[in-house]
């Protein structure tokens, strides 16, 4: 049992600390090396388009992911979200270019072979739609496709072999952005469809900022840099966490491609679309930012929550993406599902995302000097979602949430000591709990700062009904730098709980050495679980720990069917039928709670025949984190595997899916007769 020190006297606490901060101030100022935000120097010179254009990442609107071609995108819609990047803020933030997708023009050109605007969606035509959103001092996109027809199934005209003229026609209209798509594109070689359209833009003597739209199929990152100002480098994403997670990896070791004028483009935001949790969309919007991606909202803002404008307004995560350096943000670690991505900034800082790609809480860590950083004897570090500046000796950690980003600002900084230290919270152990019973967790407050946190005192709350009782002291009068407080807690959900997540808030209040008074809090979601039936059964039948999948939801005991809910079909490898399991789509993961008293988890697994011959995945079978079985490469072609992991002990199962790796399309993974023995 931890025990508190004996409590000093005013006196000697004043002499203490003054000493400390005469010693610190000190170290402070003849240490460190360089101030803080000394520039960096200019970046080498590399590729850039010739244009001159999007020095920055793009940063706007497009209407695709919330209306694809439905009619409620309109001449009104538009109008509508210039009006709101005004009277909300996002123009000063840094928003500029509201942005037309598919769908727009008619089926047919004109006798003179222009594009025309479809009358109903545009009774004004676009040039005054144009003429609007300049008159609010922003810009307008459009969209068509390299290739005989849009990707819509109406078929409205594309640009290949009227490349010329329709660029001329954009420019006419005043038009800034081109959305170049890639369908219909009758099999003509990409960077000559994509080198046509560039001569066509430059042609017409109108600054437009070139998006290509090829989906990554021909590599673009390595071609397109003299042609565009960016290009995307996957296929599209949907409004899930398995999407977005699957096009972030995709994204993220393409970083040497990127800089100023030349960008990858992950795709549009889905932030505010509801098919994820604000956690998630913070994520979301915090990892495009760390990658230096285009920031293009994607959710009708008219109807926008508070919550989706207070993601998409937060200026400090959006000057990581907008930085002037143009660095995109490098993977350090992803252990674990525990990643850490460093992005360089012009100032000589480093933006740090501590991402939680896991459906459980995890400590990730870092330090000053594996970002990048120099040797300092301080250092700042800013949390850009709370909004909170501390000092740190060069440790940088926090425990993220499940499917959580912690993004920090870091910096080598002699102003370090008029910050407050940096205590993180941390809850040690897993935090799955049975109706009823008693479980124990601990509670961690460790100071990472260059100066000391005074009379820290830690609080552990839950839900109306649970009982939380302290079980070891729950304050000491110091914490030195690397120390900490650690309070075992005895948590007792109340019988009949029902099975899920529940929120517990681990609240630590400490004064800093200037007698500034500070609160910290995070919230951990505990588990209530079902023990698992003795003698096993079907593992799809127990609830569900966590679930995320590429796209829709996860099935069970049918195959993953497309994004709704419910519309899967009787689960079929090969011909196979099985009655029970679960159908997915890559990448997927699910967890169960095993509770320690199982052994084995069997499953026929494939790809489901409902995708014809597309589709490759492998599966993966986990135990509490260590790989127990797994598969190679499975197509449609192969007939069901099977597959069995010794899971002896573990606590949580985590059944995964990933892409077989080339691409996640059509990647519909079965585990059929999916079978848990306890």
């Amino acid at each position: 049992m931890r025990h508190l020190p004996s409590r000093p006297t005013r006196a000697s606490r004043r002499r203490v600390l003054g000493a400390l901060v005469a010693g610190l101030l000190c170290t402070a100022g003849t240490v460190v090396p360089a101030a803080a935000h000394a520039p960096a120097p200019p970046p080498a010179a590399g590729p850039r388009a010739a244009n001159g254009l999007a020095l920055t990442p793009p940063m706007g609107f497009n209407n695709w992911n919330s209306t694809h071609c439905r009619a409620e995108f309109d001449e009104e819609m538009v109008r509508g979200i210039a009006d709101i990047f005004v009277e909300k803020g996002l123009k000063d933030a840094g928003y500029e270019y509201v942005n037309l997708d598919d769908c727009w023009a008619v089926p047919e050109r004109d006798a003179e072979g222009k594009l025309v605007a479809d009358p109903v969606r545009f009774p004004h035509g676009i040039k005054a739609v144009a003429d609007y959103v300049h008159a609010k001092g922003l810009k307008l996109g459009i969209y068509t496709s390299a290739g005989t027809r849009t990707c819509d199934s109406v078929g409205i005209p594309g640009a290949l072999g009227h490349e010329f003229s329709d660029a001329r026609q954009f420019a006419d209209w005043g038009v800034d952005y081109l959305k170049y798509d890639n369908c219909n594109n009758q099999g003509v070689d990409a960077k000559e469809r994509y080198t046509t359209m560039r001569d066509a833009l430059a042609a017409t003597g109108r600054p437009i900022v070139y998006s290509m739209c090829e989906w990554g199929e021909n590599k673009p990152w390595e071609w397109a840099a003299e042609l565009g100002n960016l290009w995307r480098t996957t296929g599209d994403i949907n409004d899930s966490w398995g999407s977005m997670l699957s096009i972030m990896k995709q994204n993220l070791p393409l970083s040497a491609a990127a800089g100023p004028g030349h960008w990858n483009d992950p795709d549009m935001l889905e932030v505010g679309n509801g098919g994820m949790t604000d956690t998630e969309y913070r994520t979301h919007f915090s990892m495009w930012s760390v990658m230096a991606a285009p920031l293009l909202i994607g959710s009708d803002l008219r109807t926008a929550s508070r919550e989706t404008f207070d993601i998409l307004s937060n200026e400090e995560v959006i000057a990581v993406d907008q930085d002037p350096l143009g660095k995109q943000g490098e993977v350090l670690s992803s252990e674990g599902g525990r990643w850490v991505v460093a992005k360089e900034m012009k100032d000589g800082s480093r933006a740090v995302a501590l991402f939680n790609e896991t459906g459980s809480p995890q400590r990730i860590a870092t330090t000053a000097a594996a970002v990048g950083l120099p040797r300092a004897s301080g250092y700042t570090v800013r949390d850009l979602w709370d909004h909170a500046t501390r000092n740190t000796a060069g440790g940088l950690s926090a425990t993220v949430p499940p499917h959580g980003t912690v993004l920090l600002r870091v910096a080598a900084d002699r102003r370090w000591a008029a910050h407050p230290p940096a205590v993180e919270l941390a809850l040690e152990g897993s935090p799955l709990v049975e109706a009823g019973r008693t479980a124990t967790l601990t509670t961690k407050a460790t100071d990472l700062g260059r100066t000391p946190a005074l009379t820290v005192s830690a609080a552990l709350t839950g839900p109306s009904g649970w009982r939380v009782e302290a079980a070891s002291p729950t304050r000491t009068a110091a914490l030195p730098t690397g120390r900490a407080l650690a309070t075992r807690w005895r948590v007792t959900a109340p019988a009949g709980a029902a099975p899920g997540g529940y929120d517990l808030a681990l609240t630590v209040q400490y004064r800093s050495l200037t007698g500034e008074r500070i609160r910290s809090a995070v919230a951990f979601r505990a588990h209530v679980v079902v023990p698992p039936p003795a003698g096993g059964g079907y593992l799809g039948d127990l609830p569900q720990l966590s679930a995320s999948n590429g796209y829709g939801p996860v099935e069970k005991d049918t195959s993953n069917g497309e994004s709704a809910a419910g519309d899967g079909h009787p689960l079929t490898i090969g011909g196979q039928v099985y009655a029970k399991g679960l159908g997915v789509h890559a990448a997927s993961s699910v967890e169960y709670y095993a509770g320690g008293a199982c052994d084995t988890v069997t499953a026929q697994v494939g790809v489901d025949d409902e995708k014809g011959a597309k589709g490759s995945v492998t599966f993966e079978i986990r135990a509490d984190g260590r790989k127990a079985a797994s598969t190679g490469v499975l197509t449609n072609a192969m007939a069901p595997q099977p597959l069995s992991a010794d899971v002896t002990g573990a606590q949580v199962v985590r059944l995964v899916v990933t892409d077989g790796g080339d691409g996640v399309d059509s990647d519909h993974g079965d585990w059929g007769d999916l079978r848990i023995t306890c």
